[in-house]
């Protein structure tokens, strides 16, 4: 039963990656078709995120109510038609009232799943979890870009996805009995947890361990995003082979949490979290170094390795650092700040770079990195004088 559930939760966190690259695969076509700038794509992606933040805060006191397999079933279906709604219209405000549901679903659905895999299965499979959602992210261009190719039918691609959201909407309805089995006497204690948010806050390291999650993110998306940048400008690669290049971070990251998976459990969460930041100082530190190209990219790929095990790792021991009373409502507040570090920082750093020009691509990095070593030194020595 455990085994089958798990491979249910596997299937639903590649269909949580499938959307989330949809628009940018998109939007090149998209944006002709609704008549707006191209810069409009901005503000889809701000208020997707904004209904991301706002569901994270409150997967807590709705899982509390309906549980975890119920929440997870209605989010996805919140989902799958958000995105049924993308594939008939083609009017940019509609777009932007379509994009509440779809992030409303999406946040749901993440802080639910990280919260019940942290809290009843091992540490592993937070690693191979988030592997899962790079395999969705990286296979929804493809389906986007089969359907602009045959016919420029961007709608086509979302229906794509949509029915298959759909399709996992049903499986998941099915599940639900197995949800039910595998509650613990633990999850029955947090779902009654009378804790709010205000009590978390209280707790010592939690708020160190929501601004970890901020700085992560904020790293991570930052560097994607403006790779191919940096180095078409800074190291003069052709932009299409720059392109191409900045594939190499998430390549990175979704093969260090496959790796992650094997050694989490030997070597424990704190110690993964400080060889993945050693992993991206090291990556840092090559594109830094004026050395030739080649040695750009392999920092990319280092730093895409030293991501992958920091995020699934703080879940998985947020239940071990403040309890599993608490994980409850923090994971939920851990994720809210992962997305707003995603949807503040990468745009920061673009007005930064015109001022201060595109070379400090990985200085900038470095900050984020910098924050992060603190926090996660904190977060772990503050849990220690609680214990003692």
């Amino acid at each position: 039963m455990i085994s089958l559930l798990l491979a249910v939760i596997y299937i639903t966190f590649i269909s949580l990656g499938l959307p989330d690259s949809l628009l940018g695969a998109a939007w090149p076509t998209m944006q002709y078709s609704v008549g707006v700038p191209i810069h409009y794509a901005g503000y889809l992606s701000m208020i997707i995120a904004g209904g991301t933040v706002i569901s994270s805060l409150l997967t807590g006191k709705l899982l509390k109510r309906l549980g975890t397999g119920p929440l997870v079933v209605t989010s996805v279906l919140l989902t799958a038609l958000a995105l049924l709604g993308f594939s008939f219209s083609d009017h940019f405000l509609i777009l932007c009232l379509l994009a509440i549901p779809y992030g409303l679903g999406a946040g749901a659905i993440d802080a639910a799943l990280n919260h019940y895999v942290a809290v009843h299965f091992a540490a592993r499979h937070m690693s191979w979890l988030h592997c899962f959602w790079g395999v969705g992210a990286a296979v929804s261009p493809y389906i986007m870009g089969y359907f602009i190719t045959q016919n420029e039918n961007w709608q086509g691609g979302y229906r794509a996805v949509a029915f298959l959201q759909i399709g996992l909407t049903v499986i998941l309805f099915c599940s639900l009995p197995l949800w039910k089995k595998a509650s613990t006497n633990s999850e029955e204690e947090t779902q009654k947890s009378s804790l709010t948010m205000r009590d978390v806050l209280r707790k010592r390291g939690a708020l160190q361990a929501m601004l970890t999650f901020f700085c992560y993110c904020a790293l991570e998306s930052t560097a994607g995003l403006w790779a191919s940048t940096y180095l078409y400008r800074e190291r003069l690669m052709l932009p299409e082979f720059a392109a191409k290049c900045a594939a190499l971070f998430y390549i990175g990251i979704t093969a260090g949490r496959f790796l992650s998976g094997f050694l989490t459990e030997r070597l424990g969460d704190r110690l993964m979290i400080r060889i993945g930041l050693c992993g991206i100082a090291a990556g840092i530190l090559l594109i830094l170094i004026p050395l030739p190209p080649r040695c750009a990219l392999a920092g990319l790929i280092i730093i895409g390795l030293g991501c992958a095990p920091i995020y699934p790792c703080q879940i998985h021991a947020t239940p071990e650092l403040f309890g599993k009373d608490a994980a409850q409502l923090l994971i939920g507040m851990q994720m809210a700040s992962a997305y707003i570090g995603t949807t503040l920082i990468p745009p920061l750093f673009g007005s930064f770079s015109e001022h201060a020009g595109i070379g400090s691509y990985p200085l900038f990095l470095l900050f984020f990195l910098i924050l992060m070593v603190l926090l996660t030194e904190q977060v772990h020595g503050k849990n220690k004088k609680t214990k003692a």
